[in-house]
């Protein structure tokens, strides 16, 4: 089984910190020579057809959007808001942390973006507010994990079109796992916001600083509105509402809220070019890693090998949990979607469940594994803003995992919660 020393191999570089599409792509041709050196000009040609995706076009649309409205003032006014619906409350800034989270997440559907943004223009605020530095870290972290499962998600966009499944079905079966991650980090911090007495000292929050709120955060509030709204009533596809979060962010950030020079705008694109370019040479790696493990008949050689939980799913997911949280702690979320997509998504499905469901499954466990030590990338993104060693986070930390471990129990073993709202909307 030679196969299988290859994949350690990759794990092995991957821990060496050698870029996981250089792993990929240096797995996958070295499997291939040790086969049949003739079949090599298969590589160019998945690499093409990997990367020949009109859905993939939303990946860097939406990039591009988030990094408009980090520059264009969309993120600070919705923060804004979320202070004014729950400052009253114990942990109130905590709670606004999640919010945002929860709205950022529908603009931009990254992790690693919602990080960044809110904590840097958060954990100042809560640090003055009185806030203990190791809560409002892990807190801000916890949340950023909301981004790739609530719509818009760069993360569920690369599984459908890795696994061919309807974005918009991902879309609309990744909004009640986000949205219960929300409310179970929001317990926990009213808890602790309780405990410590944490009250927003300066909030004033009466009818007429609300309205003002509101009517200031109106325009940025609509556009999660418009773009998973256009989406799961079909008026357009997950690649078009890309372009409508780009135009609509640009005309806001430029003519609205002013907060966007032409002089940004190449500053702009040149950071999402950046990143972009990273995650499509990512994506055509693993279309060649897939004709190999597919070459390799991997999936049922696996099966084989799980032969006592192939033909029961509640044992087989369970392994599957826990192979993608463990990996999760030291591989980023989508360059995880990339490697065990085609590895365990064939095998799910032989035991009955549902690729949409699985997508979602996947997705959870993933960015769990972004805050989950040692490796959990959101957490170095957070401690460098806070200038925190990450290990000071975890007395906050575990008990937030122990929240999202259980919302993703429930996402894998109550799979009617996740689908019942597809079904709802594609009748």
């Amino acid at each position: 089984m030679e196969w299988l020393i290859l994949i350690v191999l990759m794990f092995a570089l991957i821990i060496l910190r050698v870029p996981i599409a250089f792993a990929l792509g240096v797995i996958s041709i070295i499997g291939i020579m040790l086969n049949d050196i003739s079949l090599l000009s298969n590589v160019p040609r998945n690499l093409f057809s990997g990367v020949n995706s009109f859905t993939l076009v939303a990946v860097p649309l939406f990039i591009l959007a988030g990094e408009i409205m980090a520059r264009g003032g969309i993120s600070q006014r919705l923060i804004n808001f979320s202070k004014i619906i729950v400052g009253p409350i114990p942990g109130g800034l905590a709670l606004v942390v999640i919010i945002s989270s929860v709205f950022f997440a529908a603009l931009t559907g990254t992790a690693i973006a919602a990080a960044a943004a809110i904590g840097g223009m958060l954990i100042p605020t809560m640090l003055r507010e009185g806030y203990d530095k190791g809560f409002t870290t892990s807190l801000i972290a916890s949340a950023s994990t909301i981004g790739p499962i609530i719509p818009p998600s760069i993360v569920l966009i690369l599984y459908g079109v890795m696994a061919s499944v309807s974005i918009s079905d991902l879309f609309i079966a990744g909004i009640l796992p986000g949205v219960l991650m929300a409310l179970g980090l929001m317990v926990y911090s009213i808890y602790i916001g309780k405990k410590n007495n944490y009250v927003i000292k300066d909030n004033k929050a009466d009818f007429k600083t609300f309205i003002l709120s509101f009517k200031d955060a109106l325009l940025a509030l609509l556009m999660p509105v418009i773009i998973i709204g256009g989406i799961i009533s079909g008026i357009f596809t997950a690649t078009e509402s890309g372009v409508i979060a780009v135009v609509y962010a640009l005309l806001i950030g430029i003519f609205v809220y002013k907060e966007i020079k032409i002089k940004d705008i190449w500053a702009i694109l040149k950071n999402s070019a950046l990143t972009t370019t990273g995650i499509i040479f990512l994506i055509g790696s693993a279309s060649v890693f897939i004709w190999y493990i597919n070459f390799e008949s991997i999936p049922e050689q696996l099966m084989s090998l799980l032969g006592f939980a192939a033909d029961n799913p509640i044992l087989l997911l369970l392994i599957i949990n826990i192979i993608l949280l463990i990996a999760g702690t030291f591989i980023d979320t989508i360059s995880a979607v990339t490697i065990f997509t085609p590895l365990f998504l064939p095998m799910a499905v032989s035991a009955g469940v549902d690729p949409v469901h699985f997508g979602i499954l996947l997705s959870v466990n993933l960015t769990i594994g972004m805050v989950t030590p040692p490796l959990g990338v959101c957490l170095f993104v957070v401690s460098s803003i806070a200038e925190q060693k990450v290990p000071a986070m975890f007395k906050h930390l575990f008990p937030q995992i122990a929240i999202l471990l259980i919302v993703l129990l429930v996402v894998t073993y109550v799979p009617s919660l996740i689908m019942a709202p597809v079904e709802f909307f594609s009748n």
